[in-house]
Parts: structure tokens; C-alpha cells; sequence
């Protein structure tokens, strides 16, 4: 098997006989979002004409055609912006990974850390909680549900309603969930595979099986007992969110892994800014906002800036894109949310320079185009992003 290399936005032409048709209709039809997949045409000079729109990872398509989908950007920024996304930046247990030569390389550092730090916590005790439960019993144990005695005089048996401690709860759920997808992914060599079958199998056996989702690792509560969770949940995260749905072809089954570059990119900005924004500043994301006597339409800003007073003072949209400009339906989307949040100010955010960046009013709404640039030093070019987006403010604040 040799597998077939693809970099993001940039075209890959491969002979009619290199793909068969029925593997490339595959790709079309199950993966026509994230690869542009043109068939041999005269068009094409009778070849296939394969382009990776903005993802990167790894596509088995069956055992014998892989599809490697990697970055524009270099890899060690890549695992910046992914540490930055998932704020697992600073955590000095993570020393190492995002040294990988590789994506599968990365994938697999992360599967046996994930493994290895699950391993410790049993070592350690997994988390506890109390639950709630009713039961009947010849016995009485807890509370008892006096509705229930009314509703049944002539039975023997006692409901009773008790907390139990237990550690079959979320927490350690997601944590096995995670651990599950990952060796079912058979992405990994022998000796990681074996790490996460073991970290698996430990949880298993004192846990519910249960579905979980990307949103569920977010926005838990965490306290003293279980606040080395966080980060945990956070690489669940990571691969609940790139792991894709299961495809079979025969007795193969595969697992895509699939990184969505604009995703990352947004992600990313959000939690740069939110830890190097000068106070009073700050940043909210992904912040819903409605249009309409009857909220008759709904938006999902990614950013939006807050002075200190807490007014609403810029909108900011980030595209992983590099045109030659603005294209009319990125000016006329950044400024309805301006709009709707009632900002003067309004910001289209880019990986890199345009060649036709845009300053200029569009009615009362200043639009700009910035960047941040993912080519080089990141917090260098975070600076130089966070000096644009502000020179106004610094300008202002100068004149008064």
C-alpha cells in the first residue's frame, strides 16, 4: 500500500490507471467535502485532478488506497495552533508530542498519552461521584418513598431512595468512549494499540458504555478531585472531533482522521486572544446573535471584542483562506454581524497577508482585513495581529 499524498489547496494530478474508477467515486461521494475530486476528463488530459480543501489528516479508503492530507503550514505550528485550540498549552506533560515528525506520528503520541495519563489516574482512583438512585428492597436503605407504599399497601418490598458513590459517571465515560474510538481506529503501531486497549479495558469494566460527542467534553465543572480531568477531556475532544464516522469494505474497517484547518484556525485565534488581550479587553466566541422582530435569523459570530465597559466593539471573522482579496460574500456576511451587534468596527482575520488588503467604511461600519500570519514565530505574528486590531484604540487614546 502507498499512500497517495495531498496538500491542502493544491492540486494533485494522478493517471487514470493509478485510481481505479470505483475507489475515486468512493472519494467523491464520501469525501467530496474535503477533497475535490474531478474525474479524467479531456478537461483533466484524461487524469484524475485531486485537490484537500482546507483538511488535513488521513482517509483509508480501503487497505490498499490511503489518502495523506497534510498542511500548507509547517507541522510545528500546526501543533501550536492545536495545543492553543484545546488549551492544553502549558501543560508540562505534554513535552515532546508536538516534536512529532508527522501527523500519523502526532496522532499516535497523543493515543499513548491519552493511555499513559488514563493508567496513572486508575493507579491513583478514578474520580468519584455521588449519584442518585431508587430501588426496592426487603430492607430499608436511605429515604423511603412513602408515594410509593401509598401506591402499592400490600407489597413487602420497600422503595428506597439513597446516594450511592460510584465511579460510572461522565467523567470516566468519556474518558473509555475516547480510549474505545481510538483502537477501533487502527491507526496505531502494536505497542501504542496495546497502551490504549489496556487504558480501555481498565475503564470498561467499572463503567457504562455510552455515545458521547465533541460538546460534551466542553464546559464540565471541575473541582479539586478531578480537576486533572480538564486536559483529559480536552484530548477526548481532539479525537471525537476528527474522527470520522465508520467505513467497511468487506472485513476492513476504517476510521478517518481528519483535522478541519478552518475550524482549528478559528479555534485557535479565539484562545490567543483571549490569553494576550491587554484588560479591559476581552473575547467572546462563537456568540449567537438574532435579526428580526421575530428572530427570524440567527447568527454565530466566531469572535466579537468587549471593551471594558462591556459594549460590543468589534465583530471579527476569521478565514482560512488566502485570495487576492475579500470576496463580496465575506464583506457582506462580517458586516450584517456587525450590524446585529450594534459594532462600528469590523475585521476579516487571514493565516496571511492579502495582496489587496481592504481599510475602508462601508456606511458607519469600518471594515479592515487582518492577519495572522501562520507561516513564521506565532507569538511574533500574534503581536503584530494584536497591535493592528487595536492601533485605533492605541491612536484614540493618544489623542485624548
Amino acid at each position: 500500500m502507498i499512500p497517495i499524498k495531498l496538500t491542502e489547496y493544491e492540486p494533485r494530478f494522478l493517471s487514470q490507471d493509478a485510481l481505479p474508477q470505483a475507489f475515486g467515486t468512493a472519494l467523491w461521494r464520501e469525501f467530496g467535502n474535503k477533497v475535490a475530486v474531478e474525474f479524467p476528463s479531456p478537461k483533466t488530459n484524461g487524469q484524475w485532478r485531486l485537490t484537500a480543501l482546507g483538511w488535513v489528516g488521513h482517509i483509508p479508503l480501503t487497505s490498499n488506497f490511503h489518502f495523506h492530507l497534510t498542511p500548507k503550514i509547517n507541522l510545528a505550528n500546526l501543533f501550536r495552533l492545536w495545543e492553543y485550540a484545546y488549551a492544553l498549552r502549558g501543560f508540562h506533560w505534554l513535552s515532546g508530542v508536538t516534536d512529532a515528525g508527522s501527523l500519523a506520528e502526532f496522532y499516535e503520541q497523543v493515543a499513548r498519552l491519552l493511555a499513559r495519563r488514563v493508567m496513572n489516574r486508575g493507579r491513583q482512583g478514578f474520580h468519584r461521584a455521588y449519584l442518585t438512585r431508587t430501588e426496592k428492597r426487603p430492607y430499608l436503605r436511605g429515604q423511603l418513598q412513602f408515594n410509593r407504599i401509598w401506591q402499592e399497601p400490600n407489597q413487602a418490598i420497600l422503595t428506597s431512595r439513597f446516594e450511592e458513590q460510584t465511579v460510572d459517571i461522565p467523567d470516566n465515560q468519556i474518558l473509555a468512549y475516547t480510549l474505545g474510538q481510538i483502537a477501533r481506529s487502527r491507526r496505531c503501531s502494536n505497542k501504542t494499540q496495546t497502551a490504549v486497549r489496556r487504558a480501555y479495558h481498565l475503564l470498561q469494566n467499572i463503567t457504562t458504555p455510552h455515545t458521547f460527542q465533541p460538546q460534551d467534553c466542553v464546559g464540565r465543572h471541575y473541582a479539586r478531585l478531578n480537576q486533572d480531568y480538564q486536559p483529559l477531556h480536552a484530548l477526548c475532544r481532539f479525537f471525537l472531533e476528527h474522527t470520522g464516522p465508520t467505513h467497511e469494505r468487506g472485513d476492513h474497517q476504517m476510521l478517518p482522521f481528519l483535522i478541519n484547518m478552518a475550524r482549528l484556525f478559528e479555534l485557535f485565534a479565539a484562545e490567543w486572544l483571549k490569553a494576550h488581550l491587554p484588560p479591559p479587553w476581552h473575547i467572546k466566541a462563537q456568540e449567537r446573535v438574532t435579526v428580526g422582530a421575530r428572530d427570524d435569523l440567527q447568527f454565530d459570530v466566531d469572535l466579537v471584542l468587549y471593551d471594558g465597559d462591556g459594549r460590543a466593539h468589534t465583530v471579527l471573522d476569521t478565514k482560512y483562506k488566502t485570495p487576492d482579496k475579500p470576496g463580496n460574500d465575506d464583506i457582506s456576511q462580517i458586516v450584517t454581524y456587525a450590524k446585529a451587534k450594534g459594532c462600528k468596527e469590523a475585521a476579516l482575520i487571514y493565516p496571511a497577508g492579502l495582496k489587496r488588503p481592504l481599510d475602508l467604511m462601508i456606511g458607519d461600519i469600518h471594515l479592515r482585513t487582518l492577519a495572522f500570519n501562520l507561516d513564521g514565530d506565532l507569538e511574533e505574528a500574534g503581536q503584530q495581529f494584536l497591535d493592528n486590531l487595536l492601533l485605533k484604540q492605541k491612536r484614540n487614546t493618544e489623542l485624548h
